[in-house]
Formats: structure tokens, sequence, C-alpha cells
């Protein structure tokens, strides 16, 4: 069969040769898979010129001069939830409808937001370290800073959204106590989630005993979790990021934790990444002894959505997402919806 449609992805990532993306699509679709990290300018002009639809995943920026490579353009799908790295004014304004694959990895970056925490507030971490040094001088239940009872602690929630929702479930299979914030979370999403709505964010690092963030990078949450916000947490207390980097200023977080201002980190997000050598959080955690940090800072590698299930999952709908809209005309999750100027009729 010919080809109807032409679909890119620039920044794939996965291994293999687009098999689930392929299968999913069907045999009319032709594929070009690049695997870029953030400059996509190798990808020639004529590969984007000839796309129909584009699946990026979040390593190249769809900024306005990648807008101006796509002419024939006629949906692009976010696989993955965050689409901060997408221009929504310049897609928009293009005629672009941008989507993104919401309903993949909840569960897993909720498993991993309580992992986290557990890590921390059970030392586990610190034992297993300690006991691969000296397995007979170290076995020690009194070596982990953190360590406490969780039960009847406060859990507090930054984004009640599908994460946030799952998070809460956990924390309350603990025995935790949850509170939440999200000033955009319609009324009554706490009573069907179970948890106690706060009004606003003080109140909510005020009184929690581990802060969990599940909200999208935006410019209201940029750097939201700064020296002043980390100032307003309990000395005890543990943050949780499984949400995006740039919502914490990572060496206001470094120094928190350094001087004691609050309890410790689990962050599985960075502002950057993979990190620069020469930034504040690769220079602390090259040696977290000398930057103080030992036992109380945990970091993983933008790991909490990944699972084989997750990938499929997000391979799978994104594609999904594209096929609906390039042959019936149908949107899902639409993102840019503010920005979009008449919306191409292609179908």
């Amino acid at each position: 069969m010919a080809s109807r449609f032409r679909i890119l992805t620039p920044d794939a990532q996965y291994a293999d040769d687009a098999e689930i993306e392929r299968s999913t699509a069907g045999s009319d679709v032709s594929w070009d898979i690049f695997r870029e990290r953030v400059d996509s300018k190798r990808v020639p002009d004529t590969v984007f010129a000839a796309a129909d639809a584009i699946i990026v995943w979040h390593e190249v920026p769809v900024d306005i001069d990648l807008v101006r490579r796509i002419p024939n353009c006629r949906i692009i799908v976010r696989a993955g939830v965050g689409f901060d790295h997408i221009d929504l004014k310049a897609t928009g304004e293009a005629g672009i409808p941008v989507a993104n694959t919401p309903d993949y990895g909840t569960s897993e970056v909720a498993d991993h937001a309580i992992a986290l925490m557990l890590a921390l507030c059970r030392g586990i971490t610190t034992f297993h370290e300690l006991l691969q040094i000296d397995p007979v001088l170290n076995f020690d239940s009194g070596r982990a800073p953190l360590v406490r009872r969780i039960r009847g602690r406060i859990f507090g929630i930054v984004g009640l959204g599908r994460i946030g929702i799952a998070t809460a479930a956990r924390a309350k299979a603990f025995g935790m106590h949850v509170i939440a914030y999200d000033p955009y979370a319609p009324a009554g999403m706490e009573i069907a989630a179970g948890v106690e709505r706060v009004d606003d964010l003080a109140s909510l690092l005020s009184r929690s005993d581990v802060v969990s963030l599940h909200c999208p990078l935006t410019d209201e949450t940029r750097d939201m979790i700064d020296a002043r916000a980390l100032g307003l947490m309990k000395r005890d207390a543990v943050l949780i990021n499984t949400a995006r980097g740039a919502i914490v200023d990572i060496p206001a977080l470094i120094a928190a934790v350094a001087t004691r201002q609050i309890g410790g980190a689990g962050i599985d997000v960075l502002p950057v990444e993979p990190p620069l050598p020469g930034d504040a959080f690769a220079l602390a955690y090259r040696d977290l002894a000398a930057s103080n940090l030992k036992h109380r800072f945990i970091v993983t590698p933008h790991a909490a959505w990944s699972s084989p299930e997750s990938r499929a999952d997000a391979r799978r709908l994104s594609v999904q997402t594209a096929m609906m809209y390039l042959r019936d005309g149908r949107l899902r999750n639409l993102v840019n919806g503010d920005y979009l100027r008449d919306r191409r009729k292609f179908a």
C-alpha cells in the first residue's frame, strides 16, 4: 500500500526501528526516525517539510525556528506529559494543534515519588551504602539521619492532577494525612481524592513533613521552590520532585539541605538534563560528603516514568493521537488551544 501519511520523530527514545509506532499507525504511514539530542538542525529540512505529523519526546525543543521548517505539519504530539519545551504560541499561530500523552506512566511516577520518600525516611540508601563499605562494622540501624515513623505524618502534594491523586492514594495507604495545593483544580477534587485542600503554597510548605511536587512547569511555577519557599518548610522535612526540574531552584535546594534548613531531598528531574559538568548539582553530587549532603540527597536520572509497560504506552498512545487527527480530524489532549488560530482542515 502506498504511503498516505509521513510522520517524523526527531528525538526517538527507543532503540528499535519504531516497531510499536509502525504497528499502531498502519501500513499507509511512512516514518522518519532520528535520535537527535537538543539540536534538530541535523535533521534535514526536506524531512521536516515532508512531515504530516511530528511525534516529539523531550529532547528537541519545538521553537519558532522549527515551526518555520514544518509547513505541511498537521499535528504535533508530545510522547509524554510535559510540554514546556514546545512553543505553544508559535505552533498555535501556525495553525498546528499540539497534543500531549497524559495517560501513561501515572502509576510509575506515583510509585517513584513514594519510593524516594521511603529511601530517605527509612534510610534504605544509607544502609545499603554503609553495608557495602563494611557489612560487619556498619551493621547498625542508627546511622540513617532521616529515619522516622511515616504513619501519622503530613504528606503535602503540589498539583492535584492524575499523578498527584495517584500519589495521594499511596501516601494514604501508609497512614499519612494528605494535604494538597492546586489553585487550578476544580472545586471538589479534594473530596474525590480524599485529601485536605489548602488555599496557599505557604500553608502547605509549613505544615508538611514531606512535600511532593506534581505540577507542570509554567512561568508561574518556574523556580517556585526557591530559597524563600524552602525557608518555610520544617527543618526535618523532605522535598520530593518527580515533576519538572526547573520548578526547584537547585542551588537553593542544595544550600537548604547542606545547612540543615530542611532534612533532605529526593529528586528525579533537573533544570538541564543531563546536567552540565560544572553546574551546581553536578559539582555537589560528585562528592556528597564534602557538600554536606551525604545520606540526605538522592537523585535519579529522570527515571520516574520509566518501565517497559510505560514506555510502550507512551509510544502507542502518542501515535494513536496523531492518527486520530490525520485520519478523522479528531483531537484529544489538546494543549495549545488558547493560541490555536484557523486550525488547518486537512482531514
